[in-house]
């Protein structure tokens, strides 16, 4: 009864006592929680705050992709590498006339040379190059239309390249040819003589002359014959479709790495 009576006494003195620690680490407990609310109030008022799940979850995404990317660049580039000729050195042919003018990261070269008074320049582009390579499809196809496209079909599938041959004496007029080179074989699309004026008034006052197709026979084989003096030979324009081929293959290595570096960024 006594020992009974006494733990009673020390339960009920030791009650409040637990009460009022509860109750201080409670109070601690909700005001920190304040402050700790405050503490990340003002640092969002600063500018500061704490990404969002789904930013998270954009930028794991987008780290993903572009790592993708990267590998599939990668891989492009190793077979190109293996693949193609970006490497080679073209061996100019003897006696070719022209000094070559190629810049990195475009799709034409410039070719330039004097002959007696004159100073001849001509801009090849790379565009229609075929390098032999057919999906046996495509062959297939072209065997069929073979019999119905007859000479169109067969200049459709020959390597051309598009030549624009300027020809100036100091600062007067320049003759002005817009050729194609097949191999062995070289076209004249159009001519004309330019005026050493501005370019909006070439555009109101230049006569371009008739159609090159339409001048008579003798003429158009003479202006074939003045621009082979001059170094337009089908010997120089097949150099000139082996090093557009070469520099299609430089241009694009080139390019897959400036895309690499770009995503890597």
């Amino acid at each position: 009864m006594v020992f009974s009576s006494s733990l009673r006494r020390v339960a009920s003195s030791a009650a409040p006592l637990f009460a009022r620690s509860l109750g201080r680490t409670l109070l601690r407990q909700t005001s920190d929680g304040r402050l700790l609310q405050r503490a990340i109030g003002s640092r969002t008022d600063l500018g500061f705050s704490f990404p969002q799940r789904s930013q998270f979850s954009s930028l794991a995404l987008k780290a993903a992709s572009d790592s993708e990317l990267v590998k599939v660049v990668e891989s492009e580039i190793q077979c190109a590498e293996e693949c193609d000729d970006h490497d080679r050195v073209e061996e100019i042919p003897e006696g070719f006339p022209f000094e070559i003018q190629d810049e990195k990261g475009t799709n034409i070269i410039t070719l330039k040379r004097k002959f007696k008074d004159e100073n001849i320049e001509v801009t090849v582009s790379m565009s229609s190059l075929v390098t032999g390579e057919e999906p046996d499809g495509d062959v297939a196809n072209n065997n069929k239309n073979d019999d119905d496209e007859g000479e169109a079909g067969e200049s459709s599938s020959q390597s051309s390249l598009p030549l624009t041959v300027n020809i100036s004496r100091g600062h007067g007029p320049s003759l002005e040819f817009i050729c194609t080179a097949y191999p062995d074989e070289i076209t004249i699309d159009a001519m004309s003589v330019r005026e050493n004026a501005s370019e909006k008034e070439q555009e109101m006052l230049a006569y371009e002359g008739p159609d090159f197709n339409d001048l008579d026979e003798n003429l158009q084989k003479a202006f074939h014959k003045y621009l082979e003096l001059r170094g337009i030979t089908p010997i120089t324009t097949n150099f000139l479709h082996e090093y557009m081929i070469n520099k299609d293959s430089r241009e694009y290595l080139h390019w897959l790495n400036n895309l690499k570096e770009f995503v890597e960024k």
